[in-house]
């Protein structure tokens, strides 16, 4: 659970199965389950490219401003919902790992 000010900090292990040096673009997506309003399915949130030895692994840490998980209202407030978020980590949009988390007042 987190609150308004606080910080999402997510870690992922990332290994080169092949023989030869390789590079990924790790993608943090968020989906606000619970929401007032239509949202994205996923929204990209975070991203980092790595380059990773043959055979090696790489620990790739995202932190997110909570803040970052709102949206504008019809009349141009920004407002972050309490509520059930999911996470999703991976290579692209539709091949990661989740879990989720809830944002609270």
């Amino acid at each position: 659970k987190l609150g308004p000010d606080d910080r999402l900090t997510v870690s992922v292990t990332v290994a080169n199965a092949g023989e030869r040096p390789g590079r990924e673009v790790v993608q943090l997506y968020v989906r606000d389950v619970v929401a007032s309003r239509a949202r994205p399915v996923r929204e990209l949130k975070a991203f980092r490219k790595v380059s990773i030895a043959p055979g090696a692994t790489e620990r790739v840490t995202f932190r997110v401003p909570v803040e970052a998980f709102g949206f504008h209202l019809d009349d141009g407030r920004y407002v972050v919902e309490p509520g059930r978020f999911e996470i999703h980590v991976g290579g692209s949009a539709t091949d990661t790992i989740g879990t989720g988390f809830e944002v609270r007042n």
